[in-house]
């Protein structure tokens, strides 16, 4: 399971990090409503944490722009807000679920594993499709039409990534950070070595996707459509 934490507590974000990482959960922590709003459109979690006051954007705020841009997958409110209005308006505002502080840990740890199974049920296959490009999480399989094209682990991330903001330029920094993190010692040079192989083995038509180059930012997959 992958979680997305959004807490500008310090102290109770590397509590609540270190606590889901001993029960075998990967989690991404931020410090910043508008940092949560970048992770959650650029990669894959089955549960985002968003705690309700943080800078940059709250987690209502946070949580309400991520709804607009249609994004499904479940999210998880902390507050210190106990009034009804206030849950009213967490759960109105598109949060699947609402827990106020002080809690037990073992409550949260609950809640994430009861929205992740919920969330999951939702999606008997979890694809995405750009053009005749399919990739297939659950499987972890891609193919262009019948054919399937065989990739590494790092070139299934990379072009899960960018089929995720397909149209959309994915910054360098972003692309380092989800797929190697950002301590790792990964150069640009070898990003662009990734991601040449990558487009040798999805863009062999015009017919197909393409990843192209966009000088100085990063990255971008457009679908081609040829009449």
């Amino acid at each position: 399971m992958r979680i997305l934490l959004a807490e500008d507590d310090a102290k109770l974000g590397n509590l609540i990090k270190h606590m889901l990482e001993k029960s075998a959960i990967q989690v991404d922590w931020v410090m910043r409503g508008d940092e949560a709003i970048d992770y959650a459109l650029h990669s894959p979690y089955d549960v985002i944490i968003l705690d309700w006051m943080m800078p940059g954007a709250t987690g209502i705020a946070a949580c309400d722009q991520l709804r607009k841009q249609s994004y499904q997958g479940a999210i998880l409110m902390l507050t210190a807000k106990d009034d009804v209005s206030d849950r009213v308006l967490g759960l109105d505002t598109g949060a699947d679920d609402y827990l106020v502080k002080p809690f037990e840990f073992a409550e949260l740890l609950a809640r994430v594993r009861a929205l992740s199974r919920r969330s999951h049920a939702k999606i008997k296959e979890d694809h995405i499709q750009v053009g005749n490009l399919v990739l297939n999480r659950t499987t972890r399989m891609v193919e262009r039409g019948s054919q399937e094209i065989q990739l590494t682990a790092r070139e299934f991330q990379l072009l899960d990534l960018l089929m995720q903001n397909s149209g959309h330029v994915v910054p360098r920094e972003v692309i380092l950070d989800r797929i190697w993190g950002l301590d790792a010692n990964v150069s640009s040079n070898n990003l662009d070595a990734y991601v040449r192989l990558l487009r040798k083995k999805v863009s062999l038509t015009k017919e197909d996707v393409e990843i192209q180059n966009v000088r100085g930012l990063g990255f971008k997959l457009e679908a081609h459509h040829v009449l």
